[in-house]
């Protein structure tokens, strides 16, 4: 079978999986900037949720940087099936947690300031963008690793 571009073990995966990781903490780092996220219910389940996602990433990475170096990607339908729905389960929470986030922030920003200042809603957004940009990639390799094992 020719290898499949973003699947477990390849490159393209280790580049989807550290950019996943790298915009899960920059999703962590603007959101815990301030102490008062734990007053609203979205941001805490962004902040878990990123929790979450960024031992996950970073541990697939490694399998994945394993299987690059050593030229022998592992492709057992058992480990494979575990890594798709991890991926699913992940993408799917990462949207829920990006998209109330970006709800509440607009919130927040439409009440004219009285609950957040211009440059605290600022940081609540890109943290919410960055969550975005996270469950795109996560989205992305689940999608390939869901493709590779139906083909396997």
């Amino acid at each position: 079978m020719d290898e499949l571009p973003g699947a477990l073990g390849t490159s393209a995966s280790l580049a989807l999986r550290l950019g996943q990781a790298v915009f899960s903490i920059a999703s962590l780092l603007f959101m815990c900037l301030d102490v008062q996220f734990y007053s609203y219910t979205a941001f805490c389940f962004l902040v878990t949720i990123m929790g979450l996602v960024i031992p996950w990433s970073l541990t697939l990475a490694m399998v994945d940087a394993f299987s690059v170096f050593v030229k022998r990607p592992s492709r057992q339908a058992g480990i494979m099936s575990i890594v798709v729905m991890g991926d699913w389960v992940l993408s799917f929470l990462s949207l829920a947690a990006s998209c109330s986030s970006a709800s509440v922030t607009d919130i927040l920003m439409a009440s004219g300031g009285s609950f957040c200042s211009a440059k605290l809603c600022g940081r609540y957004q890109l943290s919410a963008a960055m969550a975005f940009l996270s469950w795109f990639l996560s989205l992305a390799s689940s999608l390939f690793n869901l493709w590779l094992l139906a083909s396997l």
